[in-house]
């Protein structure tokens, strides 16, 4: 091999090591759509997850997340615009997304008292069939995060142990949330695309998250784990092994699955 090759071949690498660096350090980047000409953006999953985030449960109210829901109408909209859209439904307003290729598909979800009008649930969730650890190497990952406001009737019911009251409370979460998605579908505009796409991911978390209560059922001292930095231990059929959290505190519970590439991610099960 003569000088001149290897010298060719060592810059070739430092190149494509630079590239690698650049998108492990990048936020929002550009990336070729599959089959396209053409470049559409691809939003990092805090960009994506910034509704969810930034609407505190019991506090915000109607004029304060809206806005926050609706973000494509704002000054990101020419970037946001053409990858999500809004639905509604009664109290249930969410935005659903999907990347051009069809591999990363999102939504967030809030739904709001009927009276108060402040949020009493929140949800977020994305599935990437191109999803990676380390941005490196390719692999499917699918992650849910819920909160939700508890009745009383849950919170002061009698139960026979505090895993039973966990496992209650955990069907509670599971109920609303097939509630809330099949609102959408009983609407007057159930053939839209988007709530088509609601309706499949939230089938999709609904049936995970009953086979997770099977588990739960079986053994109840796993509940207990639902509160640890541990989690529980969950094999998802499409993505594959994962980790399932539950915190409650006061008058509220957070739910966060994580599954496939995403089962390493920092879960954070605040009161917000």
């Amino acid at each position: 091999m003569n000088r001149g090759f290897s010298r060719l071949v060592a810059l070739s690498l430092c190149a494509l090591l630079s590239f690698l660096l650049a998108a492990l350090a990048g936020g929002c980047s550009w990336v070729p759509a599959l089959g396209a000409g053409r470049h559409e953006p691809r939003f990092s999953q805090k960009e994506l997850s910034e509704p969810y985030d930034q609407i505190t449960l019991n506090t915000s109210l109607t004029i304060d997340a809206l806005p926050k829901i609706q973000r494509f109408q704002s000054d990101r909209g020419p970037l946001l615009g053409g990858v999500e859209t809004l639905v509604e439904a009664g109290d249930r307003v969410a935005t659903v997304g999907q990347s051009e290729d069809g591999r990363r598909t999102w939504f967030n979800m809030v739904v709001f008292d009927e009276f108060k009008l402040n949020v009493i649930r929140k949800y977020f969730f994305i599935e990437d069939e191109q999803a990676s650890r380390f941005a490196i190497l390719p692999g499917k990952g699918m992650r849910f995060d819920c909160q939700t406001v508890l009745g009383k009737d849950v919170l002061e019911a009698s139960y026979h142990s505090e895993n039973a009251k966990r496992i209650a409370i955990f069907k509670v979460i599971s109920q609303n949330l097939r509630n809330d998605v099949d609102a959408f579908s009983a609407g007057t505009d159930s053939s839209n695309e988007d709530n088509k796409t609601l309706s499949v991911c939230g089938m999709l978390v609904s049936q995970t998250l009953d086979l997770i209560l099977v588990k739960l059922e079986s053994s109840a001292v796993l509940a207990m784990r639902l509160s640890s930095t541990e989690g529980v231990v969950f094999d998802q059929t499409n993505f594959g092994p994962g980790k399932v959290w539950m915190v409650v505190r006061n008058n509220a519970a957070a739910v966060a699955l994580r599954f496939g590439a995403f089962r390493t991610q920092k879960i954070g099960l605040g009161s917000k």
